[in-house]
């Protein structure tokens, strides 16, 4: 009969051991989530949805877009094409609607910074160039910020066309092994971090910022308006894939706790990195996380000498990776 009361009573405190351990966890979570909102404000909504907003769907700040129809092939160009824009100096929006590329004028040629799809890569890219009066030829370096199709699908195109394509080796590997719809480009340069690529007058530092996928680039890149050279953040993957789409992540070596660990502290980095940097622009591979649909209209508006509009402030970068880093640590801590 003791036995069985010491064995009734531990199993007792075993329960209330778990229930304890499961409210501090669910307390250190609701303190992340409370500090990415309160990070993202009015403005850096999306970046916001696609991070804490998978985790916690009812936390989401705008709602969803309705579900796009698919379809075979292509889309119709209607629905992605975007006009070209000069946006500094140096630096030129060469993207599609929703996915974004840009093009980085140096004394010694063009760097261009991830290569859309592969369907749209000459309308934007190569003829959009031309639009803005720059020559395509001179494209020499084409940084791939990770291996997913929106990204890299129209990285071969350019590489055939002269183009060297920067990608981290575990992207390279990635794109290797993937199962794709589209010409994969040739392995070429691997981007190491902390690594300079310097082209003329120009040097982007590159650095590994493992999370959206294990090889995934964030960039530090100088842009003009004037006389004045202002530090651009590029973020280079931003949503948690691994929740909405698990089997292309999650193994048994790599469980979700893994993903939101190395998405948490590679924000946390890159804030410190732009920091130190100074940098007071924030870019982004997706014309939403950067707010350019918004951007790219006031800057074809902007009186000569106005306000920038991408000039943000150090303050505000900061708090776009302090919403990347508290999200991220908000799922490592519901996997505790």
């Amino acid at each position: 009969m003791r036995s069985g009361v010491i064995a009734g009573t531990a199993a007792i405190g075993l329960a209330l051991a778990l229930s304890a351990a499961a409210v501090a966890q669910q307390s250190a979570a609701d303190e992340h989530f409370a500090r990415a909102r309160a990070a993202a404000g009015r403005d850096f909504t999306d970046i916001f949805d696609t991070t804490c907003g998978y985790i916690r769907p009812e936390a989401v700040i705008t709602p969803a877009p309705p579900a796009a129809a698919t379809a075979s092939g292509p889309p119709a160009r209607a629905t992605w094409h975007s006009e070209p824009v000069k946006v500094f100096d140096n630096l030129y929006f060469i993207g599609q609607t929703e996915y974004s590329a840009w093009a980085i004028t140096t004394s010694d040629g063009i760097i261009v910074m991830d290569a859309i799809f592969d369907y749209s890569v000459e309308d934007e890219v190569v003829q959009g160039l031309t639009t803005l009066g720059l020559d395509p030829k001179q494209i020499k370096y084409v940084i791939v910020s990770h291996a997913h199709g929106d990204h890299v699908g129209g990285a071969r195109f350019l590489q055939e066309h002269g183009a060297r394509i920067v990608m981290s080796g575990a992207d390279w590997d990635l794109i290797e092994r993937a199962r794709v719809n589209f010409a994969r480009p040739t392995r070429d340069v691997v981007a190491t971090d902390g690594q300079k690529l310097t082209l003329g007058d120009t040097t982007i530092a590159m650095y590994l910022t493992p999370g959206h996928t294990l090889g995934t680039i964030s960039s530090i890149i100088p842009v003009k308006d004037g006389g004045t050279t202002h530090m651009a953040a590029y973020w280079g993957g931003t949503a948690f894939n691994w929740v909405r789409g698990p089997a292309a992540y999650i193994t048994p070596e790599r469980p979700a706790r893994f993903w939101f660990d190395s998405y948490a502290k590679s924000a946390q980095r890159f804030r410190d990195l732009a920091s130190r940097a100074g940098a007071d622009v924030v870019l982004s591979n997706h014309t939403k996380y950067d707010l350019s649909t918004a951007k790219l209209a006031l800057v074809r508006k902007r009186a000569r000498g106005g306000a920038h509009p991408y000039v943000i402030g150090k303050e505000n970068v900061q708090r776009f990776f302090t919403i990347a880093a508290e999200c991220g640590q908000a799922g490592v801590a519901t996997k505790n």
